[in-house]
C-alpha cells in the first residue's frame, strides 16, 4: 500500500485553528477544491492535486447533517475530517500533504459507512513535517470515531435479522458486523465493563462470574448445534450446559437491544469532548490489536469465533486496526529517526496482507477457519510473529524522553 504523509491543519469551515504544528507560509501554495456533498453522493471538484495546502470547501446540498473525510490509501486512516456541516450550510477543511494515494468520502447524518468515496491522488515533492501529538491524537480519535459511527448500523442490521428469525441472514452478518469493533477493540477496552458486555466469550464470561452476552451468545444462539458438540468435549465438561437450548423470540429480542445499547454507549463514549488518548495508547492498542489474534482464545487457534469458525473476518480486522494506528504516528516515528523501524512495519504488513488475501475478503467471504489446516495455522502465524516484533518497538519509537 502507498504511504501518504500528511499534517492536519484545521477542520473549522473559515478558522485557522492548527491541530498539528505550524506551517510555515502555508497559504503559499494552498490549492483550493470545492466539495458538493448531499445525502447519496460526495463530489469533489478534481481528483487530483499537488502535494502542499489543500482547502477542501465542502457545500452540504442535502437532508442531512454531513461530515467529509480524507482517507489514507488504506481507506481507514484518517488524514482529516470535518464534521457538523449542517444541511445548506459549508465547512472548510484545511490539510497539509505530500505526494501519495488518498481517498475522499462523505457521511451524510453522522453514522454508516459512507457515501461517494473515490480516490485522490497527490503528486509532487515530499513536505517536510514536525507532527505535533495533540493533533496525531486527535487524527487518531477521529478515525476510532469513524469506526463507531458504522457499528452501530451494521450491529442493529445483525441483530433486526436476528430477532426477527432470519438466521440464514444473521449467520451472513455476524462476522462483517465485528469487523468495526475488532478494528479498534483496545479502545473499547478501556471504558470497563463494556467490553466484556459486547465481545466476551462464553469461559471468559463464566470465569469472571458475568452474564454471557453480546456478538458470541447470539453467536452460539445461531450455531446452537456446533456449540453443543463443542460443550460435549471432555475438556469443556465443567462448564455449564443449561443455556445450549435455543433462545426464545423474547429472549433474542432482549440480547439483540443490549447490545445495540453497548454499542450505541460505545460510540457515544468516544464521541465525547473530554475523550482521550496518549501517543502510547495508540501504540500499544497497535500491540494488543495483533497480541488479540495470537493470544490462546484469540483468532489463530480458532477460539475467537468457536461456532462460526469465522476467525480470519476478525484476524484482517485486527491487523486493519493495527495498521492504522501504525500509519497515524509513522511521522512522529520518522521525525524521531525510526524511519528503518517503519519502512520495516511497512514490509511486515504487506507481507501479512497478501497471505490474508489468499483467504478471501470481507466482500468474497473468508473461508470457514476449521478448514484451515495446522500447516496453514503455522505459515499465519509466522507472518504475524514477523509483523509483531517491529511493532514490539514501535511505542519507544514515538514515545521519547
Amino acid at each position: 500500500m502507498t504511504k501518504s504523509p500528511v499534517i492536519l491543519i484545521a477542520t473549522l469551515a473559515t478558522a485557522s485553528l492548527a491541530l498539528t504544528g505550524c506551517v510555515p507560509n502555508a497559504a503559499a501554495d494552498t490549492q483550493a477544491i470545492a466539495v458538493t456533498a448531499n445525502d447519496t453522493d460526495c463530489a469533489v471538484e478534481t481528483p487530483s492535486a499537488a502535494s502542499g495546502t489543500l482547502v477542501f470547501s465542502v457545500k452540504n446540498e442535502g437532508t442531512k447533517v454531513n461530515e467529509f473525510y480524507v482517507l489514507g490509501s488504506n481507506k481507514l486512516t484518517i488524514v482529516g475530517e470535518v464534521e457538523n456541516i449542517a444541511p445548506g450550510a459549508s465547512r472548510d477543511l484545511t490539510v497539509q500533504v505530500g505526494p501519495g494515494d488518498y481517498y475522499t468520502s462523505c457521511k451524510p447524518g453522522m453514522i454508516g459507512e459512507g457515501v461517494g468515496q473515490a480516490p485522490f491522488a497527490v503528486s509532487g515533492k515530499a513536505i517536510e513535517s514536525s507532527p505535533e501529538e495533540s493533533a496525531v491524537v486527535a487524527q487518531y480519535i477521529g478515525y476510532v470515531k469513524s469506526q463507531t459511527e458504522e457499528l452501530v448500523p451494521q450491529v442493529q442490521e445483525f441483530v433486526d435479522a436476528h430477532v426477527s428469525g432470519d438466521d440464514q441472514k444473521a449467520k451472513q452478518l455476524f462476522p462483517l458486523a465485528r469487523v468495526s469493533y475488532e478494528r479498534i477493540e483496545p479502545t473499547a477496552e478501556q471504558f470497563g465493563d463494556l467490553d466484556p458486555k459486547i465481545d466476551y466469550r462464553k469461559p471468559g464470561a463464566i470465569e469472571e462470574g458475568i452474564p454471557f452476552t453480546g456478538f458470541h451468545r447470539i453467536e452460539q444462539d445461531l450455531w446452537l448445534d456446533a456449540a453443543v458438540k463443542n460443550y460435549s468435549t471432555p475438556e469443556k465438561d465443567h462448564y455449564p450446559k443449561d443455556d445450549l437450548v435455543a433462545l426464545t423470540p423474547d429472549e433474542r429480542a432482549k440480547l439483540g437491544q443490549e447490545l445495540v445499547d453497548n454499542v450505541t454507549s460505545l460510540k457515544e463514549k468516544v464521541a465525547d469532548p473530554k475523550f482521550t488518548l496518549t501517543l502510547a495508547d495508540i501504540t500499544e492498542g497497535a500491540k494488543g490489536l495483533l497480541d488479540e489474534v495470537s493470544a490462546p482464545d484469540g483468532k489463530l487457534p480458532g477460539e475467537e469465533n468457536e461456532f462460526a469458525h469465522t476467525d480470519l473476518y476478525d484476524f484482517y480486522a485486527n491487523v486493519e486496526g493495527a495498521q492504522v494506528a501504525f500509519d497515524t504516528v509513522r511521522g512522529v516515528a520518522e521525525a524521531n529517526g525510526e524511519k528503518k523501524l517503519t519502512e520495516d512495519l511497512d514490509k511486515r504488513f504487506a507481507d501479512m496482507f497478501k497471505l490474508l488475501d489468499t483467504y478471501g475478503s470481507y466482500k468474497a467471504g473468508f473461508v470457514s477457519y476449521d478448514t484451515v489446516d495446522a500447516a496453514q495455522r503455522s505459515e499465519l502465524a509466522a507472518k504475524l510473529n514477523a509483523l509483531s516484533e517491529p511493532m514490539s518497538r514501535l511505542t519507544a519509537a514515538v514515545v521519547q524522553q
